[in-house]
Protein backbone atom coordinates (compact mmCIF):
# COMPACT_ATOMS: atom_id res chain seq x y z
CA UNK A 1 0.00 0.00 0.00
CA UNK A 2 2.75 2.69 0.63
CA UNK A 3 4.42 1.92 -2.88
CA UNK A 4 1.36 2.31 -4.45
CA UNK A 5 -0.01 5.61 -2.80
CA UNK A 6 3.92 7.01 -3.67
CA UNK A 7 3.83 6.33 -7.11
CA UNK A 8 0.27 8.04 -7.52
CA UNK A 9 2.61 11.11 -8.13
CA UNK A 10 5.02 11.57 -11.30
CA UNK A 11 8.18 13.86 -11.73
CA UNK A 12 7.61 16.66 -14.32
CA UNK A 13 11.13 16.80 -16.20
CA UNK A 14 11.05 17.89 -19.68
CA UNK A 15 10.63 15.45 -21.61
CA UNK A 16 11.43 15.02 -25.78
CA UNK A 17 8.89 12.72 -27.03
CA UNK A 18 10.89 10.93 -29.45
CA UNK A 19 13.01 9.82 -27.21
CA UNK A 20 12.80 6.83 -24.70
CA UNK A 21 11.70 7.96 -21.43
CA UNK A 22 11.19 5.97 -18.19
CA UNK A 23 9.25 7.93 -14.66
CA UNK A 24 9.97 6.09 -11.42
CA UNK A 25 8.99 7.36 -7.92
CA UNK A 26 10.92 5.45 -5.25
CA UNK A 27 10.00 6.06 -1.66
CA UNK A 28 13.70 7.22 0.15
CA UNK A 29 15.58 3.34 0.07
CA UNK A 30 18.38 2.54 3.20
CA UNK A 31 21.24 4.72 2.80
CA UNK A 32 24.39 3.11 2.26
CA UNK A 33 25.05 2.66 5.53
CA UNK A 34 22.18 0.68 6.25
CA UNK A 35 22.70 -1.12 3.03
CA UNK A 36 24.95 -3.60 3.93
CA UNK A 37 26.27 -4.86 7.13
CA UNK A 38 29.46 -6.44 7.36
CA UNK A 39 29.45 -10.22 9.04
CA UNK A 40 32.24 -11.62 10.86
CA UNK A 41 33.57 -15.40 10.35
CA UNK A 42 36.84 -17.44 10.61
CA UNK A 43 38.32 -19.38 7.94
CA UNK A 44 41.20 -21.85 8.29
CA UNK A 45 44.08 -21.13 6.30
CA UNK A 46 47.18 -23.50 6.11
CA UNK A 47 46.03 -25.43 9.62
CA UNK A 48 45.50 -21.19 10.88
CA UNK A 49 42.27 -19.90 11.79
CA UNK A 50 41.89 -16.31 9.96
CA UNK A 51 39.18 -13.79 11.21
CA UNK A 52 37.33 -12.19 8.10
CA UNK A 53 34.63 -10.21 7.49
CA UNK A 54 32.15 -10.78 4.75
CA UNK A 55 29.27 -8.38 3.79
CA UNK A 56 25.60 -8.55 3.77
CA UNK A 57 22.59 -7.35 2.98
CA UNK A 58 20.35 -6.44 5.40
CA UNK A 59 16.81 -6.93 5.79
CA UNK A 60 15.69 -3.32 5.46
CA UNK A 61 17.33 -3.36 2.27
CA UNK A 62 16.30 -6.88 1.34
CA UNK A 63 12.64 -5.21 2.12
CA UNK A 64 12.94 -2.28 0.02
CA UNK A 65 14.34 -4.11 -2.68
CA UNK A 66 11.50 -6.36 -2.89
CA UNK A 67 8.86 -4.05 -3.15
CA UNK A 68 10.68 -1.41 -5.67
CA UNK A 69 11.61 -4.05 -7.72
CA UNK A 70 8.04 -5.48 -8.22
CA UNK A 71 6.91 -1.82 -8.76
CA UNK A 72 9.74 -0.91 -11.69
CA UNK A 73 8.26 -3.87 -13.24
CA UNK A 74 4.94 -2.79 -13.81
CA UNK A 75 5.85 0.47 -14.92
CA UNK A 76 8.35 -1.12 -17.20
CA UNK A 77 5.43 -2.61 -18.73
CA UNK A 78 2.75 -0.01 -18.40
CA UNK A 79 5.40 2.59 -19.98
CA UNK A 80 6.87 0.09 -22.71
CA UNK A 81 9.99 0.79 -21.56
CA UNK A 82 12.82 -1.21 -23.77
CA UNK A 83 15.85 -1.98 -21.57
CA UNK A 84 17.50 -2.79 -24.41
CA UNK A 85 18.32 0.76 -25.35
CA UNK A 86 20.56 1.48 -22.32
CA UNK A 87 22.55 -0.76 -24.08
CA UNK A 88 25.29 1.57 -25.85
CA UNK A 89 24.38 4.54 -24.92
CA UNK A 90 25.01 6.77 -21.81
CA UNK A 91 21.57 7.64 -20.01
CA UNK A 92 20.92 10.27 -17.15
CA UNK A 93 19.74 9.32 -13.93
CA UNK A 94 17.99 12.88 -13.06
CA UNK A 95 16.40 12.86 -9.47
CA UNK A 96 14.47 14.59 -6.97
CA UNK A 97 14.96 13.84 -3.34
CA UNK A 98 12.22 14.88 -1.13
CA UNK A 99 13.80 14.11 2.75
CA UNK A 100 11.49 13.59 5.85
CA UNK A 101 14.69 15.65 7.51
CA UNK A 102 16.98 18.12 6.91
CA UNK A 103 19.97 15.96 8.00
CA UNK A 104 19.89 13.80 5.00
CA UNK A 105 23.09 13.88 2.24
CA UNK A 106 21.44 12.37 -1.11
CA UNK A 107 24.63 10.79 -1.80
CA UNK A 108 24.38 8.49 0.84
CA UNK A 109 20.85 6.88 -1.24
CA UNK A 110 21.86 6.20 -4.93
CA UNK A 111 23.57 2.66 -4.25
CA UNK A 112 20.84 0.58 -3.30
CA UNK A 113 18.39 2.52 -5.46
CA UNK A 114 20.58 1.96 -8.27
CA UNK A 115 21.07 -1.84 -7.59
CA UNK A 116 17.53 -2.35 -7.16
CA UNK A 117 17.12 -0.83 -10.69
CA UNK A 118 20.37 -2.88 -12.37
CA UNK A 119 18.87 -5.54 -14.72
CA UNK A 120 15.35 -4.12 -14.64
CA UNK A 121 15.86 0.13 -16.12
CA UNK A 122 18.93 -0.68 -17.48
CA UNK A 123 21.38 -3.52 -18.50
CA UNK A 124 25.10 -1.91 -16.82
CA UNK A 125 25.26 1.40 -14.27
CA UNK A 126 28.65 2.43 -16.15
CA UNK A 127 25.83 3.56 -18.69
CA UNK A 128 24.33 5.48 -16.26
CA UNK A 129 25.04 9.01 -14.91
CA UNK A 130 23.33 10.43 -12.04
CA UNK A 131 22.21 13.51 -11.21
CA UNK A 132 20.20 15.25 -8.13
CA UNK A 133 18.50 18.30 -9.60
CA UNK A 134 16.21 19.39 -6.36
CA UNK A 135 16.36 18.42 -2.67
CA UNK A 136 13.23 19.90 -0.73
CA UNK A 137 11.52 18.40 2.66
CA UNK A 138 8.12 16.33 2.36
CA UNK A 139 7.98 14.36 6.43
CA UNK A 140 4.46 13.48 4.90
CA UNK A 141 5.49 11.92 2.38
CA UNK A 142 9.47 11.89 1.32
CA UNK A 143 10.02 10.04 -1.70
CA UNK A 144 12.75 10.06 -4.78
CA UNK A 145 11.16 11.10 -8.37
CA UNK A 146 12.99 9.41 -10.79
CA UNK A 147 13.82 10.25 -14.50
CA UNK A 148 15.80 8.08 -17.13
CA UNK A 149 16.57 9.04 -20.22
CA UNK A 150 19.24 9.18 -22.75
CA UNK A 151 22.09 12.15 -23.03
CA UNK A 152 21.87 14.16 -26.20
CA UNK A 153 25.90 13.95 -26.49
CA UNK A 154 27.59 11.20 -28.79
CA UNK A 155 31.15 10.45 -27.90
CA UNK A 156 32.90 13.87 -28.22
CA UNK A 157 29.71 15.40 -30.12
CA UNK A 158 27.70 17.61 -28.51
CA UNK A 159 24.55 16.14 -30.29
CA UNK A 160 23.67 14.75 -33.36
CA UNK A 161 23.20 17.58 -36.06
CA UNK A 162 26.87 18.20 -34.46
CA UNK A 163 27.61 14.49 -35.48
CA UNK A 164 25.84 14.65 -38.94
CA UNK A 165 27.98 18.07 -39.92
CA UNK A 166 31.17 16.49 -39.17
CA UNK A 167 30.49 13.66 -41.24
CA UNK A 168 28.93 15.69 -43.82
CA UNK A 169 32.24 17.44 -44.13
CA UNK A 170 34.78 15.00 -43.82
CA UNK A 171 33.82 12.02 -43.56
CA UNK A 172 31.69 12.01 -46.63
CA UNK A 173 34.45 13.41 -48.55
CA UNK A 174 37.43 11.68 -47.13
CA UNK A 175 39.18 9.06 -48.54
CA UNK A 176 39.16 6.97 -45.67
CA UNK A 177 35.10 6.97 -45.69
CA UNK A 178 33.19 5.72 -43.05
CA UNK A 179 32.51 2.04 -43.38
CA UNK A 180 34.43 1.13 -39.88
CA UNK A 181 37.74 1.55 -41.69
CA UNK A 182 38.16 5.41 -40.85
CA UNK A 183 39.81 4.77 -36.91
CA UNK A 184 39.00 8.39 -36.37
CA UNK A 185 35.47 8.30 -36.47
CA UNK A 186 35.18 5.45 -34.75
CA UNK A 187 36.95 7.24 -31.49
CA UNK A 188 35.27 10.20 -31.94
CA UNK A 189 32.06 8.49 -31.67
CA UNK A 190 32.87 6.18 -28.66
CA UNK A 191 34.07 9.31 -26.79
CA UNK A 192 37.80 8.22 -27.00
CA UNK A 193 39.61 11.44 -26.47
CA UNK A 194 43.11 10.42 -25.66
CA UNK A 195 43.11 9.08 -28.64
CA UNK A 196 41.95 12.04 -30.83
CA UNK A 197 44.62 15.19 -29.45
CA UNK A 198 46.66 14.90 -32.40
CA UNK A 199 44.60 14.51 -34.57
CA UNK A 200 41.16 16.26 -34.40
CA UNK A 201 41.11 19.79 -33.34
CA UNK A 202 38.48 19.47 -30.70
CA UNK A 203 37.88 22.65 -30.31
CA UNK A 204 36.37 23.57 -33.95
CA UNK A 205 35.51 19.83 -34.58
CA UNK A 206 38.28 19.84 -37.52
CA UNK A 207 39.93 16.46 -38.92
CA UNK A 208 43.66 17.55 -39.45
CA UNK A 209 44.09 13.70 -41.17
CA UNK A 210 41.45 14.85 -43.59
CA UNK A 211 41.83 13.80 -47.16
CA UNK A 212 39.68 14.70 -50.38
CA UNK A 213 38.42 12.35 -52.00
CA UNK A 214 38.53 12.20 -55.97
CA UNK A 215 35.11 13.02 -57.74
Amino acid sequence: MLFKKLYKRRCCFISNTKKPILKLVSPIPPSVNHYLAPRPFIMTKNGKKVPMVTMYETSEAKKYKKEFIKYVKEEVRKQKWDITCTKDKHFYFDTIFHFDRVDKDEQNYYKCLCDALNGLAYIDDRNILTRCFKIDYDSINPRIEITIHPVDYIGIFNNENELNKFKNTYCDNCTRGTKNNCSIFKNAIEGKVGKLYEILDIKDMRCNKFKQRKS
